[in-house]
């Protein structure tokens, strides 16, 4: 085995290819997509010396399974997890060498939500619109990963860091997400920008790559009726007719009906990447800069 690939062992609930994703096409009705969590697949890559583009793998909650074909690097990050090459414990956070025909098997998170795989050489799918990220909204690049599925790698160009000085941040115990008023405030109640920081939500079972939604209660609104379809941006605070909000993430429409009452600060999204169901979730509201 020589080869510059990898084959799935075990896909495990939701792994997905994932770069920086395809921003720029919201006018094709096209969503940014990329890694939910950013900074940790951006340090995986700086780990196995890829480029900061190279694309990683993203999995979700109960990790997966590869077999390499060929000798590579690989640094595993995101939500902590347990790392084992040949079913012998390895270094998670930092890089790991892996043999040829060597199995590697990335546990199920023991917190936090999504763990990012980093291979020497980056995951070379084939790009769509410039990006090797998969879209689970438009179905644009590769499709979620399934068992038996083989995966072309890269080749590396460069030597990995051995440390790295940004520190790895914890998932949060406690999410909290910066918001600024939204453009369309005016179809709620006039405290429900207040109601919306006083009141304790949850992050709900129902989240995905598209939106993080939750659990708590119901904003108020004084306009009936739907609005047309208007442009949706990355950390929109959309509110549905239930009234509960909902956090647009990567997979994000780029278009929507429902009123947005605040946007959630880009800084904060990796944090929602990584908060389980239930974790307690607080919106402060912000000036603008």
């Amino acid at each position: 085995m020589t080869d510059r690939a990898l084959s799935v062992e075990r896909a495990g609930a939701l792994t997905t290819v994932q770069d920086r994703g395809r921003p720029g096409h919201a006018h094709l009705g096209v969503p940014r997509s990329g890694a939910l969590d950013a900074p940790a697949a951006a340090l995986v890559n700086r780990l196995v010396g890829n480029p900061p583009e190279a694309a990683v793998l993203e999995t979700t909650l109960n990790g997966c399974t590869v077999r390499l074909r060929s000798a590579a690097t690989v640094a595993v990050g995101g939500a902590p997890c347990a790392v084992a090459v040949d079913g012998r414990p390895a270094a998670w956070g930092a890089p790991v060498r892996v043999p040829a025909g060597a199995l590697l098997d990335l546990g199920p998170a023991r917190s936090g939500v999504r763990s990012y795989l980093g291979i020497s050489g980056g995951v070379a799918v084939e790009p769509v619109l410039g990006s090797r990220s998969t879209d689970l909204l438009s179905g644009l690049g590769p499709p979620p990963l399934v068992d038996g599925a083989v995966l072309p790698l890269g080749t590396p160009c460069g030597p990995g860091a051995r440390v790295d000085t940004v520190p790895w941040p914890g998932p949060p115990a406690e999410l909290v997400l910066r918001v600024t008023p939204g453009p369309r405030a005016d179809w709620f109640a006039p405290d429900a920008l207040r109601a919306l920081a006083r009141s304790a939500y949850r992050v709900s079972a129902a989240s995905n790559r598209i939106g993080l939604r939750t659990e708590g209660p119901a904003l108020e609104r004084v306009r009936p009726g739907e609005l047309p379809s208007e442009g949706m941006v990355l950390g929109a605070v959309q509110v549905p007719p239930d009234g509960r909000p909902v956090v647009f993430l990567a997979d994000h429409p780029t278009t929507g009906g429902y009123p947005v009452i605040a946007v959630v600060r880009a800084a904060d999204l990796a944090a929602a990447a990584q908060a389980p169901p239930g974790t307690p979730l607080r919106f402060a509201v912000v000036r603008r800069r």
